[in-house]
């Protein structure tokens, strides 16, 4: 079926806002959804069609989730996404990631690999490029604070232990947990991975800090090397 090109052919009643007013936001598709946030189309396509090619842009994402994939440069190359709707949709995507945050309202504990595993899992699952973070830990195995150690591979070269240590001495940090994402939705290790972990775990061990464990951020799935019990002989299996 040919998609009508101006709003105004399709029935009052089917339109996003219309539908909206009359049975609520949640009824809404994903698309309708964001032609109400759009607005508007182009001469060549409505906000629907606009708002269905922004949604599919994504690379294996679907509906919603193309927000978290999409940056500015691949936005404005969508016809009907301009510089200011690029930033709108960007700043959207932020904010629901905020609002997810907010609901951690007391301090974090991480006491086994899977609330690690569920905190940094909706930051980090839908990166484009790998990143690598250390959590900092107390007594409690609480959560102090973080840093990102490498964006891209992950490579033991561009790894700084000593950085690491220091960061961890001055948050005065008893345990750490190394966390990173695999764009691809895998999250079983590489042997770069392995060695990483070993390193830092080896640099923890000299000045008496703990490395808790390395979790392995996938599409809604997760590895922990501990959980796995291969936290100590680095083994993939």
């Amino acid at each position: 079926m040919q998609e009508k090109k101006n709003m105004k052919q399709i029935p009052k009643e089917e339109r996003p806002m219309e539908r909206c007013l009359r049975y609520g936001a949640q009824s809404l598709t994903d698309a309708e959804l964001l032609a109400v946030f759009l607005h508007s189309g182009t001469k060549k396509k409505n906000v629907l069609g606009v708002a269905r090619t922004v949604l599919e842009r994504a690379n294996g994402r679907k509906g919603l989730q193309a927000l978290f994939e999409l940056c500015y440069e691949e936005l404005i190359k969508i016809e009907g996404i301009g510089q200011v709707r690029a930033v709108q949709l960007l700043c959207v995507a932020e904010i629901s990631k905020r609002l997810w945050r907010v609901e951690e309202k007391e301090r974090l504990q991480f006491l086994t690999p899977k609330a690690c595993a569920m905190h940094y899992m909706q930051q980090m699952r839908h990166l484009p490029r790998e990143e690598l973070r250390v959590a900092f830990l107390d007594t409690r195995q609480c959560l102090m604070s973080d840093m990102i150690l490498s964006v891209g591979t992950v490579n033991a070269s561009l790894i700084s232990v000593r950085e690491v240590l220091i960061e961890a001495l001055r948050h005065q940090a008893v345990h750490l947990i190394l966390v990173h994402n695999h764009p691809s939705g895998n999250p079983m290790p590489s042997k770069e991975d392995i060695f990483v972990t070993r390193q830092v775990k080896s640099g923890c061990e000299s000045v008496g800090l703990e490395l808790n464990d390395h979790i392995i951020i996938g599409d809604n799935v997760y590895y922990s090397f501990r959980e796995r019990g291969n936290f100590y002989n680095g083994s993939k299996e």
